[in-house]
């Protein structure tokens, strides 16, 4: 998982910037040269859900996602851990686990029609982008496999 998560380290960021100038480059093709292409528009649309979506592993093996400070900060380092395995165990793999499967028949039927843009213009590539979330499930839950690995670890080392 730290290759993985090294790989996405690396990546996100240039995904980022290429957002960034995307957006940038749309912004000054309409309102300079009076240009538009749907297909430029839907690219940044893709980008920052590649991004987001990839990036919710790599966040959750930094412990920089979203959480509880308040109560969870001032717990002893025994307590976090249970914390954590509690809630991967019966919050976050069942999550994991139920988004996978509501969207891997979607991402399949999209795949078997190469669903492309319903706008003219568009990207003809809207199975990429739906196959994105049971990647993102796939890669959470094996970040919440790794912090339940972790965790019991840290539960089983001798009070100091």
């Amino acid at each position: 998982m730290d290759r993985l998560n090294h790989l996405v380290e690396k990546t996100i960021p240039w995904l980022t910037l290429l957002m960034v100038l995307l957006t940038f480059l749309i912004v000054i093709l309409r309102y300079v040269f009076e240009r538009n292409w749907i297909w430029m528009q839907e690219s940044v649309t893709y980008v920052h859900a590649f991004v987001f979506l990839f990036a919710a592993a790599y966040a959750l093996s930094r412990d920089a996602h979203v959480r509880v400070d308040i109560l969870y900060r001032p717990l002893p380092e025994k307590k976090k851990a249970l914390v954590n395995l509690l809630g991967c165990l019966f919050l976050l793999i069942p999550a994991c686990c139920v988004i996978f499967y509501q969207a891997l028949p979607f991402v399949l039927d999209s795949w078997r029609v190469f669903e492309g843009s319903k706008d003219p213009g568009g990207l003809d590539a809207i199975f990429i982008l739906k196959s994105a979330i049971p990647i993102f499930a796939l890669l959470l839950l094996l970040q919440a496999l790794s912090i339940v690995h972790r965790s019991i670890s840290s539960l089983r080392m001798p009070a100091s």
